[in-house]
C-alpha cells in the first residue's frame, strides 16, 4: 500500500467519524467546557448557597437538626460535608419512593450557614442547569447505555485525533509548512487545519480519560468510587451512634473531618468519615474504627488520576484553561468539518455534471 493510498483511507476514516458523530460531539464538548468551571458557574447561578456569615463551625447535630426541620416525612440524612477553604455546610437526604433512574439516586441537598446553621438553600440534587450538564456530558441523558455510548465516542475521538494529525502533516516539505495559515483558500478549511493541530494532543488525552471513566472495568479494574452520599442504600433512620460521637471519634483518630456519611441498613452498619488523608469506617454498633488510605478525588489509584485529568479538579488554572479550550474547539471542528464536506459534495456534483454528455 502506497503512502497516498493510506492517506486516502485515513481521510475516509476521519471524515466519517466527524460526520457521524458531529451531532453528539457538539453537546458533549460544550457541556464539558462548562463543567470545567462548575463551581464558579454554580456560585453565579445560586448565590444564596454561598452567602455565609463566617467560618466558625457548630457541632454536627446543630446542622442535622436544622436540615431535618425542612425535610419531608420519610426523608433521612445521608451525608454531611464540611466546606474546604470556606463555604457552606452541605447535607444530603434520601428521597424515599423516588422513581428509579440511571446514575446517582435522587437526593435533597440542603446548604447551611456554618456559624448559625441557617438554611441557605434547598434543592433536588437531580435538578438545575449544572446537574443537566453533568447528565448530558456523562451519558447524553440516555438511560442505561448512555455512559457506554459516551465511552465509545471517546474511543472514536482518539482515532480521529490520530487520523487528523496524519492528514494535517504536509505531504511535501517540512512539518512547519503545516502551521501556515493559508493552506487553503477557504476560511473554514484553514481554521479546521490549525485548530485541529493545536487541540489534537489535549483532545486525545481528554478522550482517553473519558473512555477510561466510562469503562472502568476494562481500564481500571473497577468502578471509581463516587462522592460521599451517592450510594443507593437507604440510611438508618435512628442509628445507635450520634453524628457528634462519630465526629469526636474521628477527631481522636487525628485529621480534619471532611464528610460524614450515615450508615445504611445491613448486617454490619457503619459510618464513613473522610479525613484529609484517609477514610475511617466506624461501626454503628460498637464504635470500632478501621482506616483506609484516601486516594485522590474521583476514586482509588489510577482511576482517580484519570478523573482529575478529565475534569480538571485540583489540576491548576493552566490545565483547566486547556481543557476548557479542548471543549470549545471540537464543536468548532465539527461545524467546519461539516461545511468542508458539504462544499466538497457540491464540487463533486458539479464535476460529475460537466462530465455527463449533453
Amino acid at each position: 500500500m502506497t503512502k497516498l493510498q493510506l492517506r486516502r483511507i485515513w481521510f475516509q476514516v476521519h471524515k466519517w467519524i466527524g460526520l457521524i458523530l458531529a451531532v453528539l460531539i457538539i453537546p458533549l464538548s460544550l457541556s464539558g467546557a462548562l463543567l470545567v468551571w462548575d463551581r464558579p458557574v454554580d456560585r453565579l447561578l445560586n448565590p444564596a448557597r454561598y452567602a455565609v456569615s463566617g467560618g466558625a463551625l457548630l457541632p454536627p447535630h446543630a446542622y442535622v437538626d436544622a436540615a431535618r426541620a425542612v425535610l419531608q416525612p420519610g426523608q433521612s440524612i445521608v451525608s454531611l460535608a464540611y466546606p474546604e477553604g470556606g463555604g457552606s455546610i452541605l447535607l444530603q437526604a434520601s428521597v424515599p419512593g423516588a422513581p428509579h433512574r440511571a446514575g446517582p439516586p435522587s437526593r435533597i441537598s440542603i446548604w447551611l450557614d456554618p456559624p448559625t446553621a441557617r438554611v441557605l438553600d434547598v434543592a433536588d440534587s437531580g435538578t438545575g442547569v449544572l446537574r443537566v450538564m453533568h447528565r448530558l456530558h456523562g451519558s447524553l441523558m440516555v438511560p442505561g447505555v448512555g455512559r457506554k455510548i459516551v465511552g465509545w465516542i471517546g474511543v472514536a475521538m482518539m482515532l480521529s485525533c490520530f487520523t487528523g494529525l496524519w492528514l494535517w502533516w504536509p505531504t511535501v516539505g517540512s512539518w512547519l509548512r503545516g502551521l501556515r495559515w493559508r493552506r487553503h483558500r477557504n476560511l473554514d478549511t484553514n481554521l479546521h487545519h490549525l485548530m485541529g493541530f493545536w487541540i489534537a494532543l489535549p483532545l486525545f488525552v481528554l478522550s482517553l480519560t473519558g473512555a477510561w471513566i466510562s469503562f472502568p472495568g476494562l481500564f481500571g479494574g473497577g468502578r471509581p468510587a463516587g462522592p460521599p452520599g451517592r450510594g443507593g442504600g437507604q440510611p438508618i433512620a435512628t442509628p445507635a451512634q450520634s453524628p457528634d460521637a462519630i465526629a469526636a471519634a474521628a477527631a481522636r483518630a487525628g485529621g480534619t473531618v471532611r464528610t460524614i456519611t450515615w450508615p445504611t441498613a445491613g448486617a454490619d452498619p457503619s459510618w464513613r468519615v473522610m479525613l484529609a488523608d484517609r477514610t475511617l469506617t466506624i461501626g454503628d454498633r460498637d464504635g470500632a474504627i478501621t482506616a483506609a488510605l484516601n486516594r485522590p478525588h474521583g476514586g482509588p489509584g489510577l482511576a482517580g488520576i484519570m478523573r482529575r485529568i478529565h475534569d480538571g479538579e485540583g489540576m491548576g488554572p493552566v490545565w483547566q484553561a486547556i481543557i476548557f479550550i479542548g471543549g470549545i474547539l471540537p464543536a468548532a471542528l465539527a461545524v467546519t468539518g461539516v461545511i468542508m464536506w458539504w462544499r466538497a459534495r457540491g464540487w463533486r456534483a458539479a464535476v460529475a455534471a460537466r462530465k455527463r454528455p449533453a
